[in-house]
């Protein structure tokens, strides 16, 4: 009795696990989101209050400041940018990790038979969230 509670519980979890991944990788992609609008908004800020500095000079060194001032915030706003893609590359990485590895454990489950090889694919399929 307690065997088959234990793997009806293991089959719920597996059965809601597919679901679990797919939100941990849309919850990674949405945060590396919200950081990419945080820092592009930052940086924005930074140009404006640089802008404003440099009008209080004249000359060269205005333009020099102007310059900068935009050198900083495309170089800002292009490293944000890099960070983004680089956090969704690593969502989607390891997401295939995870496939790759349930694949593998489930491959050894084989070498096992009745309850031992449905609890043995059970639990990859918790620990692998498939």
């Amino acid at each position: 009795m307690k065997l088959r509670n234990a793997l009806f519980i293991a089959l719920g979890l597996s059965l809601m696990a597919p679901l679990y991944a797919a939100d941990m990788k849309d919850v990674m992609e949405d945060r590396a989101e919200a950081r990419y609008d945080a820092t592009k908004d930052q940086a924005e800020r930074n140009y404006d209050i640089a802008k404003d500095n440099c009008k209080k000079m004249s000359g060269n060194a205005k333009d020099v400041c102007m310059k900068d001032a935009k050198a900083a915030y495309v170089g800002a706003k292009s490293q944000a940018k890099a960070d983004e893609k680089a956090a969704k590359s690593q969502a989607e990485a390891n997401e295939d990790k995870m496939k790759a590895d349930y694949k593998a454990a489930k491959e050894r489950c084989d070498n096992l038979s009745g309850h031992a090889k449905d609890a043995c694919v059970s639990e990859a399929k918790m620990k692998y969230m498939q």
